[in-house]
């Protein structure tokens, strides 16, 4: 599993930047044209900055870096960079091969940098590894969109982009407590990922914050898994062994999830509902047919690549964001972690990843 984490202090996930609503629309509804505004209204100033749009402009070659694409999610950030450059005939797409080998992806940069791309998106395999080469390509006047694993220092990147891995547990835990709240002595479980890795560890703090506006609910038992089917299923079992009775589950990562799943089958298990994370197409299928515990998921969208090619676009081409007043893009955009439920279920569908 990725480590996705969202700008970090001493633990605490920062809140810098615009909060925009889910990433799962696609990237474009934010940086649409605002180029016309035209006004009746005597002595109104018209707008005529630049704004990020569809129609061709400049043309703009993009270097794309990421990780080796080992889960599934990583796997769909590759996908959403690619298919949103394909849709910009104004764009060149250069995508290293990805790798987990930080000496080798510092190298797939520097090739980029060293062929003079206009724009940089890089997601580093680890932030603090990769600063220096994010810094490099600054000083070479390359702006960098630094994508999910932020990088050490803010003179690396021009723009953050990512996920919220602390409000995955907020939005979890709130959606659970609001299903439990009028259920005397509701009992929870969790199912986390690695507990090594920071982005774990803000899930459960989030989770556990949530938990606290509902006192009459308790976490009794909580698992650490490490984001593989195989670990989900071996870990859910224990649980489910540990734990007779529970009202509800909240795991970490859908991909482990697909384990889990498993090993409640075979147990037999029931009378609990379940939330999930991530956003895998498996668990919108399931949550659509809703003839077992998965009922939610909770979103941390791989459309973030396509957010991160558009804003790239936009810094090639010297434009803003559509929709807003400012003439640069943002510092830093946080996603939205949405609830994905049967009733919403079928809007979220076409972003789900396999």
């Amino acid at each position: 599993m990725p480590e996705h984490t969202s700008p970090v202090t001493n633990g605490v996930t920062s809140r810098r930047g615009l909060l925009f609503g889910t990433a799962a629309v696609s990237a474009g509804a934010f940086l649409t044209a605002c180029t016309s505004n035209d006004t009746k209204d005597e002595g109104a100033a018209a707008d005529t900055r630049p704004a990020a749009e569809d129609k061709p402009g400049k043309h703009v070659t993009i270097g794309f870096a990421g990780p080796q694409a080992d889960h599934g999610w990583l796997n769909a950030i590759n996908d959403n960079a690619k298919s949103r450059a394909r849709k910009y005939s104004d764009v060149t797409l250069e995508i290293t091969e990805g790798s987990n080998d930080t000496a080798q992806q510092i190298g797939q940069i520097e090739t980029l940098i060293n062929k003079k791309v206009d724009v940089l998106v890089v997601l580093p395999a680890d932030g603090k590894a990769l600063t220096q080469v994010g810094l490099k390509a600054m000083r070479a006047g390359i702006p960098v969109v630094n994508l999910d694993r932020i990088f050490d220092s803010a003179q690396a990147y021009r723009c953050w982009i990512g996920g919220d891995n602390y409000g995955m547990g907020l939005s979890a835990g709130s959606y659970i407590g609001e299903k439990l709240k009028d259920k005397p002595d509701a009992r929870v479980i969790e199912l986390a990922g690695l507990d090594n890795l920071e982005l774990t560890r803000q899930r459960t703090q989030g989770f556990d914050d949530a938990l606290k506006n509902y006192p009459g609910i308790k976490k009794v038992a909580r698992q650490a898994a490490d984001f593989t089917v195989e670990s989900g299923q071996a870990k859910m079992a224990q649980l489910l062994q540990a734990q007779p009775e529970f009202d509800a589950l909240w795991n970490h990562d859908d991909d482990q999830g697909v384990g889990a799943l498993r090993a409640i089958e075979q147990a037999g298990r029931d009378g609990f509902l379940m939330v999930g994370g991530a956003g895998a197409l498996s668990a919108f299928q399931a949550i659509r047919q809703d003839d077992g515990v998965l009922k939610a998921t909770v979103l941390y969208p791989p459309t973030m690549a396509a957010s991160a090619i558009d804003l790239a676009r936009a810094l090639g081409q010297g434009k803003g964001v559509g929709g807003l007043a400012e003439y640069e893009i943002p510092a830093s955009i946080t996603l939205y972690s949405a609830v994905v439920d049967k009733d919403n279920v079928d809007q979220y569908m076409p972003t789900g990843f396999r």
